[in-house]
């Protein structure tokens, strides 16, 4: 059985805009007044990405509102925030995105027991045609749900 988990946010336009080919679990380095505005729910991360700089991943573009309560020394709502993993996850994900034209995107932000956690997305980003097609293929399978359903009914 493993940790329970709480979501905070998901990033439902990522699975829009892009394959998501693998995806990565990575620890947050925040502040604490970062982490009470993740409890209340204050995140946004539309325009989110992640980017290496010195061979170290950091979150960028993240919105995460100044918390409610806080002081004079609330944090800045778009600063970058460090990306934790094991050295050699970040070497395989470094030579990806370098070589092969992907890109990492926050797919959804949780609670792991008391820890801030990170699915991040080994992405390539979708044509105007293949997002049609997954609209098409989304449209189709409710259609075949609903119909199901009816004559399940009668």
């Amino acid at each position: 059985m493993g940790k329970p988990t709480k979501t905070i946010t998901r990033n439902r336009k990522a699975y829009h805009n892009y394959f998501v080919d693998d995806e990565f679990e990575a620890g947050m380095k925040l502040l604490g007044t970062e982490v009470k505005s993740l409890r209340e729910g204050k995140i946004n991360l539309t325009d989110a990405y992640a980017r290496f700089e010195d061979h170290e991943l950091y979150l960028v573009n993240a919105h995460i509102s100044p918390y409610s309560h806080g002081t004079h020394k609330n944090h800045d709502p778009e600063r970058p925030r460090k990306l934790l993993m094991h050295r050699r996850e970040l070497n395989k994900l470094e030579n990806k995105v370098n070589v092969a034209g992907y890109t990492l995107i926050p797919l959804e932000l949780y609670f792991k027991d008391s820890h801030v956690k990170c699915k991040l997305g080994l992405c390539r980003g979708k044509k105007l045609f293949d997002k049609r097609q997954s609209i098409k293929e989304r449209e189709h399978k409710r259609e075949i749900a609903r119909n199901h359903a009816r004559n399940w009914r009668k």
